[in-house]
């Protein structure tokens, strides 16, 4: 069943219907400030940081879900509603919301009177847009009440929701013409406070919640609301709110426009007050005065329009199939773009209270939008490293807020310092920009003792060298890319995390995951080598590698596929040996990515057992069989219920690892077929069973063991918004940036005649045109650069500024 369409001109995804079957979201914002929103009207905002600056309040695991939001309510004569049907599910004459690229709009009627409600955050500022529009399409004269609603959050959000002792005593506002100033501690440590103002002379106001509410009544029937009239409260202590009332008459035809903003100030520590008590208000009323016409408004919006035209200007495809086009040319990269920003902090899934930027993450992320803003990938990747340690170790996450790193969830992740070789290597290959590696990069924010990002690199290879186990192969830590298998960890208790908890040394459990991972970033590490001069460095590395390649074949092979990991106690992990998960994906994913046994068909073997044993219907399944029994050894993979999560779900981040598998052998049927299978796009017409958006990559899909096989959830945030971009447009698609050219090696379905593509590279445009005349999936005959056939499937650097036409014939 769907709930909306797609509109790929606008590009917009259409909600319909507002039950969607989860909360369908957006995000707002591109820099600093921060918002979510969902389809009916849900979310919160936040300032850089979604722990340390939340302005506005949402509650997680609510009852209903989704409740507590950005609201409007629209009163005529004893009817109530809402633009976004929530909070008061007033039956609508129509409704419709449209996810945009960092905006939403909210489009819904009444008895003759239409609501517009227009949502963004203009670039560069540190507030948030709602232009509300109203509208009497009947043909009498309309008398409506109008009242705003958000919740203040008092800045900490974890602290917001535990430290209630203080803080129902901490809440301070003050109201001045049309404008609703949050205070909270701003007397004592803060230098910072929040607004909500409209460009309109208000009737009234409140900002205490319960007098706004009413104490036994919900978000869907406020007091004040029902009773039609404000109280003008003020908030001393409590849960402060901000309300705005407006009362306005209109005549049939007739519109009326009202701005809203949302703002967050920060003032100096001698410039905090404008009299005793009174708050210094001259930077938000130069904030108000920036965007408080309708026409301010919409230039800003279409400002923004046009930065997304750009951002999206970098790569675009015409493949003659509107599902695989609208993913690579729009939600793709936008997701990207989201995941860039957020890392794992902020998601209907995530609070943004525990997770931060994660060092492994925020590095793969990377790979997804480092063609669109390279100057900010560059900025996050030294943000990155300066959290690395001198050994190559890391922090597993860092605030961004303060860019310093943290242990809050563990650390001792041993694949995390392999990952800072992908994302340096992907910057330079797309920009050229070999200037990063003499970049002096502290090491654990030190600057004491920092060093050139080379040394970085350097580092964190041979922090895998330094760190390997009985057999050679890697130690895997605290964990590797799957941070549920937790090989040291051995917890009864559960009140303990497996990410902090560490019982036995582990100088024994090793990752043949990590070992795939060495060999295809250690190749990387060894080819920037000898593309800087350094060829000794080069060499020394490269007998690393090819010992990791011998030590896989030696003692990671099971037969006909690759082992997972050896226990604390030697055992095999992913082995046929074993009675339940006999086989796992990350392992066959690498290894094969790595081509570690090729020239002996390890690939293709352990290829075709992925496909009997862990592909079904909605994806690749992590491992199979799933563990239906508590292994003590093997941490919290084998807690969660047969099919969900790490435990033989659908883990989707890991999937396009098996895509690019199937390109290094030339099966371009197979590696497209998985990926039709897991993106959001295709998956539309099951959008009640799927349940989360259409338009956006989950973390997770309930796999073939599952109670409800296809249930997804986790979207948004997670790395399969990168690794399946990166998959589709450099190996199925098969335009890849490299530090002499654009490699172009597609493999794709042999059905295809072809496809077109523009990618815009190092300051020129290179228009690509694809043609499969003997339809096979992969392999280059020639290409014709601007008229002229060259002998190498790399298309050198070409002139900037200018439009450059290649055919690639492949036979």
């Amino acid at each position: 069943m769907k709930y909306g369409h797609f509109d790929d001109d606008s590009r917009e995804y259409v909600i319909t219907n507002p039950k969607t079957p989860y909360p369908w979201i957006n995000y707002l914002g591109n820099e600093d400030f921060f918002s979510l929103t969902s389809n009916t009207g849900g979310g919160y905002t936040f300032y850089k940081d979604a722990k340390f600056r939340r302005l506005t309040r949402y509650r997680y695991n609510n009852v209903p879900v989704d409740d507590g939001g950005k609201y409007f309510y629209i009163k005529e004569g004893d009817t109530v509603w809402s633009p976004g049907w929530k909070p008061v599910k007033t039956d609508l004459d129509s409704y419709e919301c449209r996810h945009g690229m960092s905006y939403t709009k909210f489009k819904s009627s009444k008895n003759g009177v239409q609501a517009e409600v227009l949502q963004f955050i203009p670039l560069g500022f540190w507030g948030e847009i709602q232009k509300v529009s109203l509208t009497d399409n009947a043909t009498e004269t309309k008398k409506l009440k109008l009242f705003s609603f958000i919740e203040w959050a008092l800045w900490n959000a974890e602290d917001d929701m535990t430290n209630f002792q203080r803080n129902f005593s901490t809440g301070e506002v003050e109201i001045e013409d049309s404008v609703i100033y949050h205070k909270t501690e701003f007397k004592e440590r803060r230098n910072h406070y929040s607004f909500f103002s409209v460009n309109e002379d208000i009737k009234g106001f409140d900002t205490d919640r319960e007098s706004f509410l009413g104490l036994y009544n919900g978000f869907d029937a406020p007091e004040v609301v029902t009773d039609g009239k404000p109280k003008n409260t003020v908030a001393h202590g409590w849960s402060p709110i901000a309300s705005h009332y407006i009362e306005l008459e209109l005549k049939p035809g007739e519109s009326k426009d009202y701005i809203f903003m949302l703002g967050y100030v920060e003032v100096a520590a001698d410039d905090k007050w404008e009299s005793k008590s009174i708050i210094n208000k001259k930077p938000a009323k130069a904030m108000i005065e920036k965007l408080n016409t309708v026409q301010k408004v919409e230039a800003a919006f279409n400002e923004l329009r046009t930065y997304w035209d750009n951002l999206l200007g970098k790569i675009n495809i015409q493949s003659g199939d509107d599902k695989l086009d609208r993913m690579v040319n729009i939600w793709n990269q936008y997701q990207c773009m989201v995941t860039f920003n957020m890392s794992r902090s902020a998601s209907f899934f995530e609070s943004g209270i525990g997770r931060g930027m994660g060092f492994r993450d925020s590095n793969q992320d990377l790979i997804g939008f480092v063609h669109q803003i390279p100057e900010r990938a560059r900025e996050r990747i030294i943000d990155i490293a300066s959290t690395q340690f001198e050994d190559g170790s890391c922090y597993h996450q860092y605030q961004p807020l303060t860019k310093i790193g943290n242990a809050a969830i563990g650390g001792d992740f041993n694949d995390d310092p392999l990952w800072l070789i992908l994302s340096t290597t992907e910057y330079i290959k797309e920009t050229g920009d070999f200037t990063l590696l003499d970049e002096m990069v502290p090491f654990d924010n030190d600057v004491s003792k920092a060093k050139s990002h080379f040394e970085h690199l350097k580092v964190s290879f041979y922090h895998v060298v330094n760190n390997l186990g009985p057999h050679q192969l890697p130690l895997i830590g605290r964990a590797d890319w799957n941070d549920c298998l937790n090989l040291n960890c051995f917890s009864n208790d559960p009140n303990e995390s497996f990410q902090t908890t560490g019982n036995k040394k582990g100088e024994t459990a090793e990752s043949l995951m990590i070992a795939g991972l060495f060999v295809v970033y250690g190749k990387e590490f060894v080819k920037l080598c000898r593309q800087i001069g350094k060829e000794n460095e080069a060499s020394v590395a490269e007998n690393h590698v090819n010992n990791m390649i011998e030590a896989v074949k030696n003692h990671g092979w099971d037969g006909d596929w690759y082992l997972r990991a050896y226990d604390y106690y030697g055992k095999k992990i992913g082995s046929n040996e074993n009675e339940e998960g006999k086989i796992f994906i990350e392992s066959q994913g690498w290894c094969s990515m790595a081509e570690i046994g090729k020239e002996e068909g390890l690939v293709e073997k352990s290829l075709n057992s992925v496909k009997e044993h862990l592909d079904c219907e909605y994806g690749i399944v992590l491992n199979s069989p799933a563990f239906t029994k508590y292994y003590i050894e093997y941490g919290e993979i084998s807690t969660y219920p047969a099919g969900y999560k790490e435990n033989g779900g659908i883990f989707c981040h890991n999937n396009p690892w098996i895509m690019i598998g199937e390109t290094m052998i030339g099966r371009g049927d197979a590696a497209y077929d998985y990926y039709t299978k897991i993106a959001p796009s295709f998956l539309e017409e099951i959008s009640e069973l799927h349940k989360v958006e259409p338009y956006v990559y989950c973390q997770m899909i309930a796999g073939k063991e599952a109670f409800k096989p296809g249930e997804a959830k986790n979207s948004w945030l997670s790395g399969t918004a990168s690794w399946n971009f990166y998959a589709i447009t450099q190996y199925i698609l098969g335009v890849k940036p490299d530090y002499n050219g654009l490699t172009i090696n597609p493999c794709i379905p042999e059905k295809w005649d072809g496809f077109k593509m523009t990618r815009k590279f190092r300051g020129a445009t290179y228009n690509i045109e694809v043609v499969n005349p003997k339809h096979i999936s992969k392999g280059v005959e020639k290409i014709i650069v601007n008229g002229t056939t060259i002998h190498s499937n790399i298309v050198p650097i070409l002139e900037e500024n200018k439009t450059h036409e290649i055919v690639v014939i492949m036979g």
